[in-house]
C-alpha cells in the first residue's frame, strides 16, 4: 500500500500508552515525545541499513551486467561462425542435389524404355494366347482380376484397331477388334456395376466405373446408373416431388462414384424431363384439350409452375457451365406443343366463359338482352325527349332492375385476373405485353361494354318524362352501381395489368383505351343529368297538388295555426332524400357539379312557383316560413352558391310583409341592393294591397 505519513504518526501515537484518551488514560506529552524520539533514530538505523544493502546490490549488478555483455559477445562470434558453415553446407548440398537429378534423369532414360519393352513383352504374350486360342493366363482366368483384365483387353483392342483388316484375318486376332473378348468383357464390367449398385457398394461401383471410362460402353454404363436409380423413385402421386427427393439422392452419391458427376447428374436430370415428366404432362393435358378449355388452362398453369419450380430446385446441383440454359430447353421442350397457341385458347376460353357469365345473369332477371341504338338519330331523340314533352316514343320500363351485378363483376374480375396470372407465367417475354393487352381487350368488351355500358344505356332509355307522375329514378342507381364496379375494374388495371406491361408500348395503348372507357361512360352520365328534369317535375307535381291559393291568402287573418304549408314539408322531404341519393350514387367532383346543378334548378322552381300567388300580411309571413325551410334543405347540398340564391330568395319574400314606409330601406339592403329593380317590383306587386296608392307612391 502507498505510504501516507499523517496515518503512520496517527497510529504510532494510538499505540504509545498515554498518547491518546483511549481508555480513560490523561494525555502524556513526555512520553509521546520520547517515543517519537526513539523511533526516530530506530528509523535512521533501519534507513542506514537499507542504504548499505542498495549499494551492494547496485554493485552485484554491474558486474553481472559486465559478464552478461561479454557472453553476448561470444554468442554472436559463435553465430557468425555457424552462418559460414551453413552456407558452406548449403553449397554442398545444392551440388549433391544437381548430382541426384541429373543421375535421376539418366536412369529414367534408361529404365522408361526397360518397362514399355517389358509392357510389350507381357502385351505379347497375352498377343500370343489369342493367336493359340487358349487364354491360360491367371489375369484372364481369375474372376477377381477384371480391372487388370480390362486394361489387357483395352491395349491389345487398340492395338487391333490399328491394324489392316487383312492382317487381323491373317493373324487369326478379329475377335479383338468384333463383338469379341472386348465386349463380353464390357458386358461383364456393366454387370458387375449392376449388381455392385443393387448391393449398394459405393466403392465397388466408383472401381468399376473408372475401369469402363476407357471402353466405348462407358455410356451404356452411365444408362443402366440413371436406369436403377429411378426403379421405385416414382411411387406416389406427386412426380415432381419424386423427382427432386431422387435428383437430391443422386447429387450426394454421383460424385463418389464417377469421375465427370455434373454430366452423370445432368443425363439424369434429362431422362426425367423427356421421359417421366413428359409423359406425365402429356396425360394431364392431352385429355382436356379439346373437351374442356377451363381445365386445360388451369392443368397447364399448374404443370407449368410445378416444372419451373422444380428446375429452381435443380439450379442448386452442378450441372455443369450453363445450368439455366440447359434446364430452360428442357422446359420447352415439354411445353412447347402447349404454348405456341397458349393465348389463343386462353382467349376463346375467356371469351365464351365471360358471355356465358352475363348471359346467366341476364337469364336469371327473365330479361331478353335487346340492342340500344347509340348512333346520332337514337341520341338526338333522347335528348329530345328528355328535354322536352315531346312524345318521341315511350321511355323504357326497366321495373327498377339496374341490369349491373356485383357477382356478375366479380366473376369477370376473376376470370380476367386468373387470365392475367396465366399469360405472365405461360407467355414468352417477347409476347407477354401483346397478351396482357388481349385479355385486357376481353375484360373492356364485356365488362365495360356489354355490362357497364348497356346498364348505362339501359337505365338512360329509362328515364321517365319531366311530366311523369310517381316517377322512379332508377338512374341514380345505375349510377351508383356503375361507379363502384370501375373503382374495382381500375384497382385489377393497376394491380394485374400494369406489372405486365409497364415497360413496353403496350402501356399507352392500354392507357388511352381506359381514358376512352372513361370519356365514354362520363358522356352516358351527362346524358343522365337529365334525371334532374324528371326531379323538378316531380316538385312540380307536388306543389301543383299540395300548394292551394288559400294558403297564402287566409280567409281568417287571425286564425293562422301552421308555421309553414304542407306544399313544403312534402317538397322539403323530396329533395332531402334525393340528395342523400346522389351523394350516395356519385363521388369526387361529380357529386358537386350535379348537387350545384339540382340546386338551381331547384330555387328557379320555387321562385316561379312563388310568383304564382298573391299574399296577404298573414299568407306573407307563412311564405318566409316555407322559403326558411327550403334554405334550410338547401344547406343540406353544402354549395355555397345555392346557399346564396336561398338567402336572396328569402330577402325578396320580407317585402311581401315590411311596412310600406319602410319599402326603400329594405330594397337598398345589403342582399337585394344589387338585383334589379324589376325583379323587386315583381315581388312588391305580389302583395295584396299592392293597388293602394299608398304602397305604389312608396315604392315608385
Amino acid at each position: 500500500e502507498p505510504f501516507v505519513a499523517d496515518e503512520y504518526i496517527e497510529r504510532l501515537a494510538w499505540r504509545t500508552p498515554g498518547g491518546g484518551s483511549r481508555g480513560g488514560e490523561a494525555f502524556d506529552p513526555k512520553r509521546l515525545l520520547e517515543e517519537f524520539v526513539n523511533h526516530i533514530q530506530e528509523l535512521q538505523v533501519m534507513d542506514e541499513r537499507i542504504q548499505r544493502k542498495v549499494e551492494k546490490l547496485e554493485q552485484q549488478c554491474q558486474k553481472e551486467a559486465k559478464e552478461f555483455a561479454k557472453k553476448v559477445q561470444e554468442l554472436q562470434k559463435s553465430n557468425q561462425v555457424a552462418f559460414q558453415h551453413f552456407q558452406e553446407l548449403d553449397e554442398h548440398i545444392s551440388y549433391v542435389a544437381t548430382k541426384v537429378c541429373h543421375l535421376g534423369d539418366q536412369l529414367e532414360g534408361v529404365n522408361t524404355p526397360r518397362q514399355r519393352a517389358v509392357e510389350a513383352q507381357k502385351l505379347m504374350k497375352y498377343f500370343n494366347e489369342f493367336l493359340d486360342g487358349e487364354l491360360k493366363s491367371d489375369v484372364f482366368t481369375n474372376s477377381e482380376k477384371i480391372k487388370e483384365a480390362a486394361d489387357i483387353i483395352q491395349k491389345l483392342h487398340l492395338i487391333a484397331q490399328e491394324l489392316p483388316f487383312d492382317s487381323l484375318m491373317d493373324f487369326c486376332c478379329y475377335p479383338l477388334s468384333s463383338p469379341g473378348k472386348y465386349h463380353d468383357l464390357e458386358c461383364q464390367l456393366i454387370q458387375e456395376f449392376t449388381s455392385a449398385q443393387r448391393r449398394g457398394e459405393i466403392s465397388r461401383m466408383r472401381e468399376v466405373a473408372a475401369v469402363l471410362l476407357h471402353f466405348k460402353g462407358y455410356s451404356h454404363c452411365v444408362d443402366v446408373y440413371i436406369k436403377q436409380c429411378q426403379e421405385g423413385a416414382f411411387l406416389r402421386n406427386d412426380v415432381f416431388e419424386d423427382a427432386a427427393i431422387l435428383c437430391q439422392r443422386v447429387n450426394k452419391q454421383v460424385g463418389e462414384v464417377f469421375s465427370n458427376p455434373e454430366t452423370v447428374l445432368a443425363k439424369l436430370i434429362q431422362n426425367i424431363f423427356e421421359v417421366k415428366l413428359q409423359s406425365y404432362v402429356k396425360d394431364q393435358l392431352e385429355e382436356y384439350r379439346k373437351s374442356d378449355a377451363e381445365q386445360y388452362l388451369k392443368n397447364l398453369y399448374d404443370l407449368y409452375t410445378r416444372t419451373t419450380n422444380l428446375s429452381s430446385k435443380l439450379m442448386e446441383f452442378n450441372l455443369g457451365t450453363d445450368k439455366q440454359t440447359f434446364l430452360s430447353k428442357l422446359i420447352k421442350s415439354i411445353f412447347i406443343p402447349y404454348l405456341e397457341n397458349y393465348i389463343e385458347v386462353e382467349i376463346g376460353y375467356l371469351k365464351s366463359r365471360s358471355a356465358m357469365i352475363l348471359q346467366r345473369y341476364y337469364d336469371s332477371k327473365n330479361h331478353q338482352k335487346r340492342s340500344i341504338g347509340t348512333g346520332g338519330i337514337q341520341d338526338l331523340k333522347e335528348r329530345i325527349r328528355q328535354r322536352t314533352n315531346l312524345p318521341l316514343g315511350p321511355s323504357i320500363d326497366t321495373h327498377g332492375e339496374t341490369f349491373l351485378s356485383q357477382e356478375v363483376v366479380v366473376n369477370l374480375l376473376q376470370e380476367t385476373k386468373q387470365a392475367f396470372e396465366r399469360c405472365h407465367r405461360l407467355s414468352d417475354p417477347s409476347d407477354l405485353p401483346k397478351n396482357a393487352f388481349r385479355i385486357f381487350s376481353m375484360l373492356v368488351e364485356f365488362l365495360c361494354t356489354e355490362h357497364i355500358d348497356y346498364a348505362l344505356e339501359t337505365g338512360l332509355a329509362g328515364i321517365p318524362s319531366s311530366d311523369s307522375k310517381n316517377a322512379n329514378l332508377y338512374f341514380l342507381d345505375v349510377v351508383h352501381q356503375a361507379n363502384t364496379i370501375f373503382h374495382l375494374f381500375d384497382k385489377q388495371f393497376n394491380d394485374h395489368l400494369m406489372p405486365l406491361i409497364s415497360s413496353s408500348p403496350k402501356l399507352s395503348e392500354c392507357l388511352q383505351k381506359k381514358k376512352d372507357i372513361i370519356e365514354q361512360m362520363e358522356v352516358k352520365l351527362d346524358m343522365g343529368i337529365d334525371t334532374l328534369n324528371c326531379m323538378i317535375g316531380q316538385m312540380k307535381h307536388i306543389l301543383a297538388a299540395e300548394q292551394k291559393k288559400t294558403d297564402f291568402k287566409p280567409e281568417d287573418e287571425n286564425n293562422v295555426l301552421i308555421q309553414y304549408t304542407n306544399a313544403c314539408v312534402k317538397v322539403c322531404g323530396y329533395v332531402r332524400k334525393q340528395v342523400e341519393k346522389i351523394r350516395n350514387s356519385m363521388d369526387g367532383k361529380n357529386v358537386d357539379t350535379v348537387l350545384m346543378e339540382l340546386g338551381v334548378r331547384f330555387h328557379r322552381l320555387i321562385y316561379e312557383h312563388l310568383q304564382q300567388y298573391s299574399y296577404s300580411c298573414m299568407g306573407g309571413m307563412l311564405a318566409i316560413c316555407d322559403v326558411a325551410e327550403y334554405r334550410k334543405c338547401a344547406k343540406d347540398f353544402k354549395i355555397a352558391l345555392v346557399l346564396q340564391l336561398f338567402d336572396t330568395l328569402h330577402a325578396l319574400c320580407n317585402l311581401l310583409v315590411v311596412a310600406p314606409d319602410n319599402l326603400k330601406q329594405v330594397c337598398s339592403g345589403e342582399q337585394l341592393a344589387n338585383l334589379d329593380k324589376n325583379i323587386l317590383h315583381s315581388f312588391v306587386q305580389l302583395r295584396v294591397d299592392y293597388r293602394s296608392a299608398r304602397l305604389a307612391r312608396h315604392f315608385s
